[in-house]
């Protein structure tokens, strides 16, 4: 298996005014450019209100600039929504779709997600997919069934590669509570979801990567980063505060 290049990811969610996320940005973009900056990917999602403000702070520097979410179409009478190809014109060069916050509070299904996956990819984006299982469903034993569901009906049957897809477990029961599963357990998973991308895109799905998602921070994040498959991180509260999120890229290239 390659050693992939880590990618960290910060979901601001809907958190954050022009000021809050101009500075925040700005702490992390000075991070990023510094001579003893992490070898690792830096990216922040902030919501689209932000997206062009702290596309023009970072400057076209090292740290990327993601969407939290984009419509299936590319435009049309959607009130509130937002394209793929909008989130492109407003810097970002990543979306994340699928996620459980969207889908277990707004009831998106495989469905819609694989047809955002499909509108990301076609504006040149790439998609971050997000899988994972409820509580109820670890305890029934259905982790590995319902995210072999999960990746069977968001990703397409063909086309996947590093340059458009990461895929991001995020265990549901885990985000925001401070539970985490153990560390076999993650490897068990992220192995699990290499195989299952293994039989979509051969050899190509090596070089896909896998991030974890769920109450990490700079605490645990070494010893997760550390972890067969773990390619990265989907960070959510801890990418609100410049120095937790840099000591977790700091954790990537330790």
């Amino acid at each position: 298996m390659a050693n992939l290049r880590k990618l960290i990811a910060g979901n601001w969610k809907m958190n954050n005014l022009a000021s809050e996320g101009r500075a925040l940005a700005s702490e992390i973009g000075g991070y990023a450019a510094a001579a003893d900056a992490p070898a690792c990917d830096l990216l922040v999602c902030p919501p689209a209100t932000l997206l062009q403000t702290v596309a023009e702070t970072l400057g076209g520097g090292p740290v990327a600039i993601g969407g939290q979410d984009c419509h299936a179409e590319a435009n049309g009478a959607y009130t509130g929504e937002i394209s793929a190809a909008m989130l492109a014109d407003g810097g970002a060069s990543y979306v994340i779709l699928g996620h459980s916050e969207r889908r277990h509070g707004l009831g998106e299904d495989d469905t819609t997600v694989l047809a955002k996956v499909a509108a990301a990819h076609g504006a040149g984006l790439v998609a971050i997919v997000c899988i994972g299982e409820t509580e109820a469903q670890r305890d029934a034993g259905q982790t590995l069934e319902i995210l072999s569901a999960q990746l069977d009906g968001s990703l397409p049957p063909d086309g996947l590669s590093d340059a458009n897809t990461v895929v991001a477990y995020e265990p549901v029961w885990a985000i925001g509570t401070g539970r985490m599963p153990t560390n076999e357990e993650i490897a068990a998973v992220h192995r699990h979801i290499r195989t299952c991308l293994q039989q979509r895109a051969g050899a190509d799905a090596d070089q896909i990567r896998l991030l974890y998602g769920g109450s990490m921070k700079p605490e645990n994040a070494a010893t997760i980063l550390a972890i067969d498959n773990v390619d990265g991180g989907l960070i959510g509260g801890a990418s609100l505060k410049a120095g937790d999120f840099c000591a977790i890229a700091a954790a990537a290239d330790s």
